[in-house]
């Protein structure tokens, strides 16, 4: 289980090897990437600056990785996510799953990518052409979490 906060950008196939580093067991690797876009709620976006809280963030990824782990039979799974001041386009972070079997590494992926965007301890702050905002989750991503049957509380215990 990798886990990752980083400024600096990712190279997803180098990290996909290192994922699958040779285990005959991997049936299947599913990943997603996730951009910073320039447009959110009819503003153009030129620019995302990501915060967290050290150690406590790292510790936030580790369990959802974990629970993923739980729920699904996989090998093995990666979780990076980029903090720092972002451009449009940008990669932010990047989850992927193996198994032996694509179901689980799908399922699993989803559930820990609707972690991310609705429980993990990263502030994200918007420069758009009316100034500065802090961007929270949206209700669809909120309803993405709910069909886990996780809360907040029972995803971070």
């Amino acid at each position: 289980m990798l886990i990752s906060v980083q400024t600096e950008d990712f190279d997803i196939s180098t990290e996909i090897a290192k994922l699958r580093a040779n285990n005959p067991a991997i049936g299947a690797v599913v990943s997603f990437v996730g951009l910073v876009r320039d447009l959110n709620e009819g503003l153009s976006v030129s620019a995302m600056e990501l915060e967290h809280y050290p150690g406590m963030t790292e510790k936030s990824l580790e369990t959802i990785a974990t629970q993923a782990k739980q729920r699904w039979n996989l090998i093995d799974c990666l979780i990076i996510h980029r903090v720092g001041l972002l451009q449009a386009l940008d990669q932010i972070v990047l989850v992927a799953a193996t198994s032996a079997h694509r179901g689980e590494a799908f399922a699993a992926c989803e559930f820990m990518m609707d972690y991310l965007k609705t429980d993990a301890p990263f502030w994200k702050k918007e420069t758009t052409p009316e100034g500065e905002r802090w961007v929270d989750a949206r209700v669809s991503d909120e309803g993405a979490m709910r069909k886990w049957n996780v809360d907040a509380e029972s995803a971070l215990s």
